[in-house]
């Protein structure tokens, strides 16, 4: 379907007149929909916004030290909103302006995490380390389950153990209290690689008695950042980004200005946008090397994608080629990039075998493409799909985070209307997505209905 190519407003006289329901595409609240147009070819460039999965470590790390902190290209988005919300329950003054915020770093007034904040999000626990760390205690709800499966935390109180924490569970809340009030440096392995385990035993680690080790770390580019920022303020922390990592523990840490790195899973996501709809997209201000594993398995398919300046451009000509792919922690193919990668092999001539080792139950965005003419069909923890399949519009329902980008992707080049209910996941970690798909020419827009 055609049209004038001017950004989301052209979407609402369109929409007011298939609609009842009201066209907010300039708000992020009271809204729970997106109606999608499909059949429109996406080109154009897109700025990709500040990593989630980095900002909110750091800005958990801003406990560390007394002072201004400044935080640069910091996405707006509902889990960083929470993080926030929890800094404040904690003491700390934040004061946050587009995409940077400010943290006035003093003494914190509480040492807990409460469960009306942790069950929100539970990337919470990442103020564990930082409490500990600084103040020898800390009291923090345990997060609980999760819709895409268990996520323990177990490794993180192993290694606060090793370092002299004492730990107790009660009412629901983990207590870590440290005799003497600091800890000590020491050695700790991980028994699987965990990015918010090790980044809670590096915050912990920064300001122990002596040294410590992590062994079998998580390699991920957002525990690198975390280090980076963490040396900035004063830390001598060696081998992030490597599976073993040192840390010098020092007395105390300072105040820092920094610039979060770009998302590589915003940038994924708009990466098989471009592709699914056969589209021709400049995704500006990425880290190519970040995406190295989910570009291979791109360009295995056959989607053209170049390093163009500082950034990436995707050009898609479907069919493709069917790929498998095997989630792994990183450098391996993320499993934050698996739903969107299934609905690229949707436009695949032939079938796909998509395997899941990372999480158990982070296959639920399968019955909703299948509703939409999809067929894929799960074997334990692979999903076999068929491309070459003609997706139809359909109402359907997200239920995590990339389920619903991947709900999004399959709306953009299926057949007729998709509306998308419950889409207060996707701002937990896409920021705007609606407005960045309008401007390259999606016919999408945020709608007010029943949830």
């Amino acid at each position: 379907m055609s049209g004038p190519r001017n950004g989301p407003n052209r979407l609402q006289p369109y929409l007011r007149n298939r609609l009842c329901d009201r066209v907010r595409t300039g708000t992020r609240h009271a809204v729970d929909g997106f109606h999608i147009v499909g059949g429109e070819t996406l080109r154009g460039t897109v700025r990709i916004s500040g990593a989630k999965n980095a900002a909110l470590p750091i800005l958990c790390a801003s406990l560390l030290a007394d002072g201004e902190h400044v935080f640069r290209n910091v996405p707006q988005l509902r889990d960083v909103d929470t993080t926030i919300a929890l800094l404040r329950h904690l003491g700390q003054q934040v004061a946050r302006e587009g995409s940077v915020v400010r943290v006035r770093g003093q003494p914190a007034r509480s040492v807990e995490a409460p469960y009306e904040l942790v069950k929100q999000m539970r990337a919470s626990v990442l103020v564990l380390g930082p409490l500990v760390g600084r103040y020898g205690e800390a009291r923090v709800s345990l997060p609980g389950g999760c819709a895409i499966g268990a996520r323990p935390i177990d490794q993180h109180l192993a290694g606060l153990q090793a370092m002299g924490a004492e730990v107790r569970l009660e009412h629901g809340y983990v207590h870590v209290r440290v005799p003497g009030g600091r800890l000590r440096g020491a050695d700790f392995r991980c028994q699987i690689p965990t990015v918010t385990g090790t980044e809670n035993l590096m915050c912990a680690a920064a300001l122990a008695a002596g040294r410590s080790t992590i062994a079998n770390a998580a390699r991920e580019p957002e525990v690198e950042e975390l280090a980076r920022v963490l040396n900035k303020m004063g830390a001598r922390i060696e081998g992030a980004g490597t599976d073993t990592i040192t840390v010098h523990g020092v007395e105390a840490l300072h105040p820092v200005d920094h610039a979060i790195i770009a998302d590589r899973i915003e940038a994924g996501t708009f990466m098989v946008a471009a592709a699914v709809t056969g589209g021709d997209v400049l995704l500006e201000g990425v880290t190519f090397d970040h995406l190295e594993a989910v570009a291979e398995r791109m360009r295995a398919a056959g989607v053209a994608i170049e390093r163009e300046g500082s950034g990436v451009r995707v050009v898609g000509r479907p069919p493709y080629r069917p790929t498998d792919v095997v989630t792994e922690p990183y450098p391996g193919f993320p499993t934050d990039m698996q739903a969107q990668f299934m609905v690229l092999m949707c436009r695949a001539r032939g079938r796909s075998a998509i395997t899941e080792t990372i999480f158990e139950n982070r296959f639920m965005h399968v019955p909703e493409l299948c509703r939409m003419g999809a067929c894929i069909e799960i074997r334990g923890k692979t999903a076999w799909v068929s491309g070459e399949s003609r997706l139809q519009g359909a109402e359907v329902m997200a239920t995590d985070l990339r389920a619903s980008a991947s709900l999004v992707l399959a709306g953009l080049f299926a057949e007729g209307e998709t509306v998308i209910r419950r889409v207060y996941h996707i701002d937990r970690g896409y920021e705007r997505i609606e407005h960045k798909l309008a401007a390259l020419g999606a016919r999408i827009a945020r709608v007010e209905g029943r949830a």
